[in-house]
């Protein structure tokens, strides 16, 4: 193992262990809020993502998520959790960044991610080796991506 790797497993640990965004939602009153379930069947993980959007802008103002599974799938989340938060991101930004991270994920390893784009979630490209864990790794990525399809509706 690299010591590349080794960072990225130890980063993947780290957000299992210590989850950024696990919690309630806690939204303004004039926000878009929207929230959605996923499961995974073929291993139990499962989570329930909610965001808050402001209608103005369209920035997303809060990312909070709940859920249980493996270690894959939560940091998975809590990454996803930080680059909204540290980010503030755009409901256009946050698609940009859900396309490149499948992108990344279904790729088995191949190309380069861009590390600007996904931040710490370029952590999670070796997970796309394994086909049996991208659903984990995709799990709080495809829920962010119904919430944004659900806040665009109200939003219309």
């Amino acid at each position: 193992m690299s010591a590349l790797d080794g960072l990225y497993q130890e980063l993947i640990l780290d957000h299992s262990k210590r989850p950024i965004g696990k919690g309630e939602l806690q939204a303004a009153a004039e926000s878009l809020t929207a929230s959605h379930h996923e499961f995974n069947p073929s291993c139990g993980d499962e989570i329930d993502l909610s965001i808050a959007v402001d209608p103005e802008t369209g920035r997303i103002e809060q990312l909070a998520w709940e859920g249980q599974g493996c270690s894959i799938s939560m940091a998975s989340a809590s990454i996803l959790s930080q680059l909204v938060r540290d980010e503030t991101l755009t409901i256009e930004d946050a698609r940009e960044r859900v396309g490149a991270f499948r992108e990344m994920i279904q790729s088995r390893g191949e190309g380069e991610p861009d590390e600007e784009l996904l931040g710490d979630a370029v952590a999670l490209q070796g997970v796309s080796k394994y086909v049996m864990r991208v659903k984990c790794a995709m799990l709080g990525w495809v829920a962010l991506e119904a919430d944004l399809a659900q806040v665009e509706a109200q939003r219309a």
